[in-house]
């Protein structure tokens, strides 16, 4: 005959916690094992029900009932263990750091985990802990401008206010070209993939010429209107407004947000462009100094631009 079982009781805040852990996916598989023996032997049952039930060892079910019944829910929990000494010194730490962030290596322009560990006689993973804890990449650079222009914050608020608060029953569109594109194509057809190789393609191309891009987005929803031209002209951009009036609802006004490329702003588009809607557009980098806003925001600057692209008033 067996020792007889010490009762096990728990309260309803232990049990509570004990089937969260034994059920949350992300608790480990061996804090959820105990913590189902703990409520199994709650319910009654005996070392030998709960090992058949949950497939483990008599002695592991005896160990966590033991367990719990003298340290409570802190006895299941696996305490720290004390793993390796540390290694680095604080002083080791700081010297790795003052390199880092104050020279530079003789024959580079910035350290490596290799010339660091040379340098300091430190190993490499000693560098890349430090670095990585200090979320230091002495390999990776950002670039950035400032600008010298007194009205920079104007300007800003000008393309930056028709994006967040576009005027009523306006589409604001995002346009832009590029040039120069190369049509390329290869000298042999390429070689499909097939199970173990990939697609090829021979390393030589043939030239068929350029063609120019002029694309229009439209930040709130993310769609584009695109269109390929031959030429980089402003006969071309005028094409390509066309193509504009025609994606875009006619009980929309357009308000385009442009560059400052000649190609863009022609003088000649004040006639023989006549449309039902009103298209605005915006470029200000070319706001002079000590001028105002008006006409939804454009400087007066940009008024004579804006009236050669703008054929209809504003609806009210």
């Amino acid at each position: 005959m067996g020792r007889s079982l010490t009762p096990l009781s728990i309260t309803a805040e232990d049990q509570t916690q004990l089937q969260v852990w034994s059920k949350r996916p992300k608790t480990t598989q061996a804090l959820a094992m105990r913590s189902r023996v703990v409520l199994l032997a709650a319910e009654g049952k005996n070392n030998t029900t709960i090992a058949g039930q949950l497939a483990v060892t008599l002695q592991t079910v005896g160990k966590w009932r033991q367990r719990y019944l003298d340290q409570g829910l802190d006895g299941l929990i696996d305490e720290p263990r004390p793993g390796t000494s540390r290694k680095l010194s604080d002083r080791d730490v700081e010297r790795v750091l003052a390199l880092t962030l104050e020279s530079t290596p003789a024959d580079a322009t910035h350290w490596s985990t290799r010339s660091m560990a040379k340098r300091t006689g430190l190993s490499r993973a000693s560098i890349h802990r430090i670095w990585q804890a200090f979320s230091l990449a002495p390999h990776r650079t950002e670039t950035f401008k400032l600008s010298k222009d007194p009205l920079f914050i104007e300007k800003v608020r000008d393309i930056v206010g028709l994006y967040l608060d576009p005027p009523d029953r306006a589409l604001v569109l995002c346009v832009d070209e590029k040039s120069q594109i190369q049509a390329l194509d290869r000298t042999a057809p390429l070689l499909p993939m097939r199970p173990g190789q990939v697609e090829r393609r021979t390393h030589d191309y043939v030239r068929h010429g350029t063609t120019s891009l002029f694309a229009a987005l439209d930040t709130k929803t993310g769609r584009i209107i695109g269109q390929t031209q031959q030429r980089h002209r402003s006969e071309e951009f005028r094409k390509f407004l066309d193509t504009i009036e025609a994606n875009v609802p006619t009980k929309l006004d357009v308000h385009l947000i442009l560059d400052n490329y000649g190609t863009t702003r022609p003088p000649r588009f004040a006639t023989g462009w006549q449309r039902d809607r009103a298209f605005t557009s915006t470029s200000p980098p070319h706001r002079p100094a000590g001028s105002t806003s008006s006409n939804d925001g454009l400087p007066p600057s940009l008024r004579s631009n804006c009236d050669a692209v703008s054929t209809a008033p504003p609806r009210n």
